[in-house]
């Protein structure tokens, strides 16, 4: 099974450093066959953190299934020290799934696809730059589709 994880730090690490550096160094401990990986871009913050994000996605490959996979993201989480903290509060390392070859999943601690993503700039540049035309299982568009609606320009009305 193929897998899209989205990655972002925006805080720093005493072994890592930097929030890019730490993903580089995330991507490099997934422990997982890397299929593709984007660059790592620096985004704004969502909600009241104030610090910058670095953020990137990259497919891995893994028998896993999606709970157990969900699992194995958060070891690694902990092992870069991320710990439990309020919503939209800086972090380490945030690894989600974003979508998966299997379609649509649903469990009481995950979603795919990730209910969010469709509206994360921050999701969806990186995951274009790997896997432009994979479709979104809910709404049957691709990737590339769905930055490009939420890129476009609103009217003022």
């Amino acid at each position: 099974m193929i897998y899209a994880i989205a990655l972002g730090s925006n805080r720093c690490h005493g072994r890592h450093g930097a929030p890019r550096l730490l993903v580089a160094a995330a991507l490099l401990a997934l422990e997982l066959p890397v299929v593709a990986q984007s660059r790592i871009v620096e985004t704004l913050p969502l909600g009241p953190s104030i610090r910058r994000y670095a953020n990137a996605a990259v497919l891995v490959e893994s028998d896993l299934e999606p709970d157990a996979l969900l699992e194995h993201l958060k070891a690694a989480e902990r092992r870069f020290g991320r710990r439990a903290s309020q919503r939209w509060a800086a972090r380490v390392l945030d690894l989600d799934i974003i979508l998966w070859s299997g379609g649509a999943w649903s469990s009481p601690g995950l979603i795919i696809p990730h209910p969010e993503f469709r509206r994360r700039a921050f999701v969806l540049d990186p995951l274009c730059q790997i896997a432009a035309g994979w479709r979104d299982p809910v709404s049957g568009q691709t990737a590339r589709q769905l930055k490009a609606l939420l890129d476009r320009p609103r009217s003022c009305a």
